[in-house]
């Protein structure tokens, strides 16, 4: 699903329309996809009516169209318009189709709408479209205001379904007026929309749902987006095929370059993680104490223990690791590696575009930015992972500027850099230096835990391994310890005892999906 601006979406359906695609095509296809998605959610309920909220605009227009559909199999269906639309042709095919129709400003319409909203089992809202910019004022603020305490006083409320998006939120900045009605599914046309996925108007939309307005192919507004969110379909698509002659050179070496005595547990997860998601043989080049601590916990590791000063990697390790690269197909480097100064000139020592495919994570980046010119210094294409104070700390920004701006910011520094961004937190964002950029629609503080990222890291790494491409590696392993962190969170009843080692466990079901 691509993730368009409102002003790009504008673009596409004005190119659309000088393209033969009229927009009253448009709107016929929009109504068609929500009427159908409707009856596929909700056709349990078709006997106990839809009521819709119809604004003067397009998705009012969207709303009506779906109304007839489903007015001509059979739903009791009632139109409340917020605004007169004279001579509206949608208003009369809904009519004649056997629908309802209730004006606002009507007297004794208006003094209906709380029955209305108490005699429905479903609740179309289609008064403000993806062009709505906050603040929320007059009629419909008055409108939406009333609607909500109504809704509030009835003891079994209708399921709310948002036309394209919910009244009242900006879709592009997730903002959201006071009056904005949470929806239980939100029908978005086209495309998704940013706002959807920042907060607080990701509590708005509940589940997302696609509807087509018509062939876009082929227009240049729609195919330069190169913006997408990541599904399961996207992930099966992505992850490479499991021959049944394989061997574990087929499957890539990971070597894991990380731990200290202070956070030897990252070692261990990252290592995991990457034969969880395939990778034929993981080592894990560790400070020697650390090897001690791990190596009977993790028989399947091989080892290579590192030069050590005071439990942190030493400066010289460089020489120790450039003798075991020659069969790695990737390489993570970062977790657990503590600041010590040993570590960082280790690692201005190490670091050189001759290394293998390069993943780096948490620490791994604190000591990065120290290194002058380390854009320039990494192999083409590496993969940064970082939270957002490690990307403050990258970037020179604060966190809070970051956080607002999540998606440019991402696609501006992966430029910039030449390299891939994987911005974690909710919503996490990749971007790539050629301009693709994928958002993974979760959002749970079953990752909001040490470790979680530990984990992340060693599966973008497996897939690395497994020769997968820099990009495509780090959104299937988003998307999938996405995915690990629900199942955990499930599996566990709570989110708040969701522990990395969970997460971990839970990669092999995720991955159990595709076989």
């Amino acid at each position: 699903m691509k993730l368009l601006t409102t002003s790009q979406m504008r673009a596409v359906e004005q190119q659309a329309d000088a393209s033969g695609l009229s927009y009253a095509e448009m709107m016929e296809n929009a109504g068609r996809g929500l009427a159908e998605m409707i009856e596929n959610e909700y056709g349990y309920l078709s006997d106990e009516g839809i009521l819709a909220l119809v604004g003067k605009g397009n998705n009012g227009g969207d709303a009506l169209v779906a109304l007839t559909y489903l007015a001509e199999n059979d739903w009791p269906c009632t139109a409340y318009l917020a605004a007169d639309r004279p001579n509206d042709p949608l208003v009369a095919r809904l009519r004649a189709a056997g629908g309802d129709i209730l004006l606002s400003g009507a007297g004794t319409d208006a003094d209906l709408l709380p029955n209305a909203l108490a005699s429905h089992a479903l609740l179309l809202d289609g008064l403000l479209g993806t062009g709505f910019q906050l603040p929320l004022r007059g009629s419909l603020q008055k409108l939406l205001a009333k609607i909500l305490d109504l809704l509030l006083e009835l003891e079994s409320p209708p399921t709310i379904i948002a036309v394209d998006c919910p009244s009242g939120l900006d879709c592009d900045t997730g903002e959201v007026a006071p009056e904005t009605l949470t929806a239980d599914m939100t029908v978005t046309m086209a495309a998704a929309k940013p706002g959807f996925y920042a907060f607080p108007g990701a509590d708005y939309v509940g589940e997302i749902q696609l509807s087509e307005i018509g062939e876009l192919e082929g227009l240049a507004a729609w195919d330069e987006i190169q913006r997408f969110v990541v599904d399961e379909e996207t992930v099966a698509d992505l992850l490479p095929e499991r021959p049944r002659n394989a061997h574990k050179g087929t499957f890539g070496t990971v070597i894991a370059v990380a731990g200290s005595v202070n956070y030897p547990g990252a070692a261990m997860l990252a290592g995991k993680a990457a034969y969880r998601v395939g990778a034929g043989l993981v080592t894990l080049a560790v400070p020697r104490p650390v090897q001690a601590m791990l190596a009977g916990h993790f028989p399947e590791a091989t080892w290579l223990p590192l030069p050590e000063e005071e439990g942190f990697i030493a400066t010289d390790a460089d020489d120790v690791l450039r003798e075991k690269l020659e069969r790695v197909t990737a390489m993570l480097i970062g977790p657990g590696f503590g600041l010590h100064e040993s570590t960082r000139h280790f690692l201005a020592r190490f670091v050189t575009p001759e290394l293998p495919p390069l993943v780096v994570d948490a620490d791994g980046l604190k000591l990065l930015a120290q290194l002058s010119g380390w854009p320039q210094r990494l192999p083409p294409s590496s993969i940064l992972t970082p939270h957002p104070g490690e990307m403050a700390i990258l970037t020179g920004l604060m966190t809070a500027e970051l956080q607002a701006e999540r998606l440019t910011l991402a696609e501006r520094f992966a430029k910039e850099w030449g390299h891939i961004v994987v911005l974690k937190g909710a919503f996490t964002v990749i971007a790539a230096p050629d301009g693709r950029t994928a958002l993974v629609p979760v959002a749970t503080p079953a990752l909001a835990r040490a470790g979680t990222g530990d984990v992340l890291a060693g599966m973008i790494a497996g897939l690395r391994a497994q020769r997968m491409g820099a990009f495509e590696a780090a959104v299937a392993g988003v998307w999938l310890h996405g995915q690990a962190g629900i199942q955990a969170e499930n599996a566990l009843g709570n989110s708040a005892s969701v522990l990395a080692g969970d997460i971990l466990n839970e990669i092999k079901e995720v991955m159990g999906v595709f076989g």
